[in-house]
């Protein structure tokens, strides 16, 4: 296997998307936030101090996902078309954090993805830590990549 950010000598570069083919392009990525069954109860009924939490953690990881580009070194600027942030709960202790993005570009947008839900997973933590400091975030993961030379699917 090739890694892409090195050139010919080791070192760290940007790789060269200028010939590739504009695509549409998506990725969908996954973050579990574990809590306190109390935490996830007064989080979803939006009974926390700080305000409606979901609400803060959806604008910070559409904030992120555009913002990618400048935390992770080697990343495009990516002219992304959309963000989606979703929630979903499973009842008890733990919430799922899903983001779905697209856009019209040379290269995939699997990065923003991962770094929407982590940041949406975080704003989450911040608005819930005054109840609940032994939150954990867990399984960041990419859940879906099409477009470009290869589609993926998680499968677990």
């Amino acid at each position: 296997m090739e890694f892409t950010h090195l050139d010919e000598n080791g070192q760290a570069n940007m790789v060269n998307v200028g010939e590739k083919d504009v695509t549409v392009r998506t990725a969908s990525a996954l973050a579990k936030v574990r809590m306190q069954p109390e935490t996830l109860q007064k989080l979803l009924a939006s009974e926390l101090k700080k305000g409606d939490a979901l609400a803060a953690a959806r604008i910070a990881g559409i904030m992120a996902a555009k913002k990618t580009w400048e935390l992770i070194p080697l990343c495009h600027n990516i002219p992304i078309d959309s963000v989606n942030i979703d929630f979903t709960d499973n009842g008890v202790d733990e919430l799922s954090v899903i983001s779905t993005l697209r856009c019209t570009y040379r290269t995939g947008i699997e990065m923003e993805a991962l770094t929407a839900v982590s940041v949406a997973a975080l704003t989450v933590y911040d608005m819930c830590k005054a109840i609940d400091r032994g939150m954990t975030i867990e399984e960041i993961r990419l859940l879906k990549k099409t477009g470009g030379r290869h589609d993926y699917r998680y499968e677990g």
